[in-house]
């Protein structure tokens, strides 16, 4: 297995392992999440409620014994596209690739168990991308006008990192682009970070303090302050344990989603160049605290609550592009695969086929550019 290979299978796996373990949890606080499992969730638990089919009728889903989310699904969907389009992505290409893929075929959905089209899981915010794209026809360049602003187009941006590997601001550029068809606001620069997150974090010699550099050097209005806010406050701090308050309070003014996680305002989910979604900046925050070890990373998400799924989904994502496939625990890898039906490897060796092929395309690009300017150049000096 190429380095390529092993930090892509790290990053994908990475992010699926952290969203099934920390779906169980999503939704609570820390102090509810230890009343219910006698403790710190270490690994794979049940969910949260054992009727989970009828506790909260809105999301009748199977959180928990290792069952991946919309995250994940919407991951898979996008290496798929990736590997269908055979190049960089733009925001046509969620209209033409990535909304067929959501609404034309039938795939194993853990929380559902049973075949179901992706469309039927995900959450209203992903569902838009259809209404918008298929129904409304909307120019894919705008149609992320108008969405709630969450993380649901960060959640699903790590694909873009691996084929950007060792390029953040290819990476940040690409996810942009192609999150316009989703969000708009600060939910597409998140998207647009966390891709440049995973693509520093693919670089040879990478750590958590060059990837955080990275994200402060190319976020944004209120994403910028958040991340400096709460990654900030993480480097005083020795261990995810004891560490949630701190981390709250810095993300606080920033975070438009109230401390009753389910309780909003109508500030919430709003466009502002002020504010910033919770997900990437505790991501990050949780990476620094654990130095980039793969486990702490995500556990340190898992046991935060709130937006549990995507928060150890993006560290796990960034520690796995860091460390490799070795650094997410192989027990974790197989326990959530065979849960979920899901392989959890093969998907980001395609994503690695296709981070070859397009890298060698961008080469051969840049050589005839480069060889037109020097021509150019040539020009001037003979006049």
């Amino acid at each position: 297995m190429t380095p390529l290979e092993d930090r892509a299978v790290g990053c994908v796996a990475g992010a699926a392992v952290g969203d099934a373990l920390g779906g169980a949890t999503e939704g609570w606080t820390p102090e509810q999440i230890r009343a219910r499992y006698g403790g710190h969730v270490e690994g794979v638990v049940p969910p949260y409620f054992a009727d989970w089919r009828n506790a909260r009728p809105i999301a009748p889903y199977h959180k928990g014994d290792g069952h991946v989310t919309d995250d994940t699904l919407m991951t898979h969907a996008l290496i798929r596209v990736y590997e269908r389009a055979g190049g960089h992505l733009d925001a046509y290409a969620a209209a033409e690739h990535l909304v067929p893929e959501m609404m034309g075929e039938k795939r194993w959905i853990p929380e559902l168990e049973t075949e179901a089209l992706p469309l039927h899981r995900v959450f209203l915010a992903e569902k838009w991308l259809v209404l918008r794209l298929h129904y409304g026809h909307i120019d894919p360049r705008e149609a992320g006008v108008g969405n709630i602003v969450n993380c649901g187009a960060a959640m699903y941006m790590a694909p873009v990192g691996v084929v950007n590997a060792g390029d953040p601001d290819g990476a940040y550029a690409e996810a942009i682009d192609l999150a316009g068809a989703h969000q708009s606001s600060y939910g597409r620069e998140a998207a647009g970070v966390l891709a440049a997150a995973v693509a520093e974090a693919m670089r040879p010699g990478a750590t958590p303090d060059s990837v955080v550099a990275t994200c402060l050097r190319l976020a944004r209005d209120g994403t910028k302050a958040a991340i400096d806010a709460v990654c900030s406050a993480a480097r005083d701090l020795g261990h995810w344990e004891g560490s949630f308050e701190t981390l709250r309070a810095a993300m606080r003014p920033y975070d438009t989603v109230a401390d009753t996680y389910r309780d909003q305002g109508l500030g919430a989910r709003r466009p502002s160049r002020v504010h910033s979604i919770e997900e990437l900046p505790l991501a990050l925050a949780f990476l620094l605290i654990a130095k980039g070890d793969y486990r702490e990373t995500v556990l340190g998400g898992v046991n935060y609550g709130r937006d549990a799924d995507s928060i150890a989904s993006m560290g796990g994502a960034v520690a796995g592009a860091l460390g490799g496939r070795s650094a997410v625990p192989a027990g974790w890898i197989e326990e959530v695969s065979a849960a979920s039906r899901t392989d959890l490897v093969a998907p980001g060796l395609a994503l690695a086929e296709v981070a070859g092929k397009v890298r060698a395309a961008d080469a051969e690009r840049r050589r005839a550019a480069d060889a037109a300017f020097a021509e150019l150049l040539a020009a001037g000096d003979a006049s």
